[in-house]
This record gives C-alpha cells, sequence and structure tokens, in this order.
C-alpha cells in the first residue's frame, strides 16, 4: 500500500548510503513527470538525472556517501524567493520519492558544482536531492520542541499544532532548524535566521507546514 504525501512527513529520514539497484523506469517515469508539475508551480527548473558518479564531491563518495548516483539539479533562474521556491518544490519532490519507495538526501554544499552546473537547466543552482533505493530507511534527526520554534497569539487551534509538529520533521541546513513559525486567528508567518540555505530551508518548511495543517485552515504573511 502506497503512502500519502502527507504520511510521507513522518517516514521520510535522510539516508546516504545507497543499494546498487536500478529504479524501473515507471517509476523514473513518474519521477519526470512530477518535475514537470512542480517546476510550473514553482517557477523552478529542477531536472532528473539518473547513473551519474560524479554528482558528489570524490571524497565524499567514499567516506560517507554510497551508491549516490541518481539526483534531482535543485536549479531556477535567478530571481526574487528563487531559493525558496526551490525548497518547496524539493520538499515536494523528496516527498513525492518517499511515496514511491524511494529515499533521498537534500545536499546543499559537498556536491560537485563543476560537473552539476554544466548538467543544469538553469544558472542558479543550489544543490541536489539524491535518491534511490537506501540500505536502511535513515533516522529521525535531532529536533527542538515546539515551543522552541513556534508561537501562537491566543488559543492554539489544533491545526496549527500539526503543521508546526510537520514542520519540525523537515530537513534544514545542518539540522538546525533556524526557523520561527507565528500564527494569530487563520495568518501565519515563518521567519528564519539569515544563513546559508536559509530561505531554501523556509521554503522547506513552509510545504511540511502546508501539508501537517492543512492549505484551508490559514493563509500565509509575508
Amino acid at each position: 500500500m502506497s503512502l500519502s504525501m502527507k504520511e510521507a512527513i513522518y517516514t521520510r529520514h535522510t539516508v546516504r548510503q545507497y543499494k546498487k539497484k536500478a529504479i524501473p523506469q515507471p517509476i523514473l517515469d513518474k519521477l519526470s513527470k512530477r518535475i514537470e508539475q512542480v517546476n510550473q508551480t514553482y517557477n523552478t527548473k529542477i531536472s532528473l538525472k539518473c547513473d551519474q558518479k560524479d554528482g558528489l564531491f570524490l571524497p565524499l563518495r567514499y567516506v560517507i556517501a554510497k551508491n549516490a548516483i541518481n539526483y534531482m539539479i535543485l536549479a531556477s533562474d535567478d530571481r526574487i524567493r528563487a531559493d525558496e521556491n526551490i525548497g518547496e518544490a524539493s520538499a515536494d519532490l523528496m516527498l513525492y520519492a518517499q511515496t514511491l519507495g524511494l529515499n533521498t538526501w537534500w545536499i546543499g554544499g559537498t556536491w560537485n558544482h563543476k560537473k552539476v552546473k554544466t548538467q543544469a537547466q538553469a544558472d542558479h543552482v543550489i544543490g541536489i536531492l539524491v535518491f534511490g533505493y537506501g540500505e536502511t530507511s535513515g533516522k529521525p534527526h535531532p529536533s527542538k520542541n515546539s515551543r522552541e520554534v513556534s508561537l501562537y497569539e491566543g488559543k492554539e487551534p489544533d491545526w496549527f499544532r500539526k503543521g508546526v509538529d510537520a514542520a519540525l520533521l523537515a530537513p534544514t541546513a545542518l539540522n538546525k532548524q533556524n526557523f520561527f513559525l507565528q500564527g494569530k486567528g487563520d495568518e501565519v508567518s515563518i521567519h528564519t535566521k539569515e544563513a546559508a540555505f536559509s530561505l531554501a530551508d523556509q521554503g522547506i518548511v513552509r510545504y511540511f507546514f502546508e501539508l501537517g495543517a492543512g492549505k484551508d485552515n490559514f493563509k500565509w504573511i509575508y
């Protein structure tokens, strides 16, 4: 039985070691179609690459990674909100991959910039999303509690709590969870500390919060 996108939030964990197992073409076709959809939705230019052994820096391939040869290039035109939109799009893709029985690894710094940028469909590339059949399913990352990352003015509704719980499961740069969610009535805002990948983190967290809370229950305040 396949997972829903919301269920995938709770089963997705970062995986760095992969089996030497080919991904069936029907699965790749589904991923390609999903990439087309998110590119249209978020105005991104993400592309899929398979059987590429040099997508990561050489030392990483031998020390940490194993068979990390399939990835999506996280790219967009260089524009306002590009990183945040890439974050939202990549969040959708990592959870969708999870529903297909795949595992993922969002890499922001240790990918092979020279090689990957020649493969990209846009000049603005911030990372890659590795995918495949993991040696394990990964494990939960250390997490802050909801009080450290959120505040609701007044009595906290159930949808806000569920959104925050989902947001805490989102991958962020170095697992620092440098975001803060504030709610009042049906309005929610998100803030991140300025740092590397903070805008991409904001997009990822925003997507996870929406899935957990339900998009019809609130509206974002920018």
